[in-house]
């Protein structure tokens, strides 16, 4: 790597995962839509956007429910809480606290949030 490529990069930051689950979170809004039973609500927090908003790192939250996703190129690591991840064509992921987990840009998905699921997340786009 040269040095031109070091400065592009993106600043390196730590997260106390000890602040993570207490961490306040703002509204998200959560498209009706995607709702396929229960009563889910949605919070996240950004911690990071690069300049030209190719990438994402925050903290997201949702509460007990069903929902569908497109996903984006995201790496996650479950902080607390749990949760069913159905991949369209794939495979069924049971995610809880430390998994960390990799969604592909394009995969349809089902969450079935059993407990408030709390999660560190990076997304690329």
């Amino acid at each position: 790597m040269s040095t031109s490529d070091h400065r592009d990069a993106p600043a390196s930051f730590a997260v106390s995962v000890a602040d993570l689950p207490d961490s306040e979170l703002e509204a998200d809004a959560l498209d009706p839509a995607q709702i396929v039973s229960g009563n889910p609500v949605v919070t996240g927090k950004v911690l990071w956007e690069a300049p030209d908003g190719s990438q994402v790192r925050g903290i997201w939250q949702i509460t007990p429910g069903v929902v569908t996703d497109t996903e984006a190129n995201e790496l996650f690591v479950v902080v607390s809480g749990r949760a069913t991840i159905e991949v369209e064509g794939g495979g069924t992921l049971e995610v809880g606290p430390g998994s960390a987990c990799v969604l592909r840009e394009g995969d349809k998905t089902v969450w079935t949030v059993h407990e408030t699921l709390r999660k560190a997340y990076h997304i690329s786009y």
